[in-house]
């Protein structure tokens, strides 16, 4: 049997290498962070009807998450590798401070109830279903030390697919 490799299968690399953006809120009034955990998947339903599901992972320092409780939707967008320095910038900068989608080059369109950007390759729109914090207790002790030394547990927003867009 063949050691599973991670790169042979290209739904690992939207997340963990091309990163992506978790958008909140309405084209009126949004916030977007870059993500690089997240999974997709099924869930909640008999084999062969389970929900198509994106499930993102957030700090709660992010003013993003504000959004993402507030809002019922929200999507996740992917972007070609040229835009990796708009990412990183979205990644690094606070919508509480400015127009950070304006200053990282990005143009904002109305997916559903939902935002996503003219630039992005991929978005899905999703209804949420689930919101809540890791569990310290929860967590392997590997991740618990590695990841967790001052404890600032993520949340886990898990959406359901109802559309997805690809140009």
């Amino acid at each position: 049997m063949k050691a599973f490799e991670k790169e042979d299968y290209a739904v690992f690399d939207l997340f963990n290498n091309r990163w992506g953006l978790v958008t909140a809120g309405s084209i009126e009034r949004y916030n977007t962070c870059t993500i690089a955990w997240g999974s997709l998947g099924t869930i909640w339903g008999a084999p062969g009807k389970g929900r198509p599901i994106v499930t993102v992972y957030v700090n709660p320092e992010r003013y993003t998450w504000d959004h993402l409780l507030e809002s019922d939707t929200f999507t996740v967008s992917f972007f070609p590798p040229e835009y990796r320095r708009a990412l990183s910038y979205l990644g690094t900068h606070s919508g509480r401070d400015g127009d950070k989608v304006a200053a990282a080059g990005l143009t904002p369109e109305a997916i559903g109830e939902g935002v996503t950007f003219e630039e992005a390759e991929l978005t899905f729109l999703c209804h949420k279903l689930y919101e809540g914090p890791f569990e310290r207790e929860g967590l392997a002790p590997e991740i618990d030390k590695g990841l967790y030394a001052d404890w600032q547990p993520h949340w886990m927003f898990v959406g359901e697919i109802t559309e997805a867009e690809r140009k």
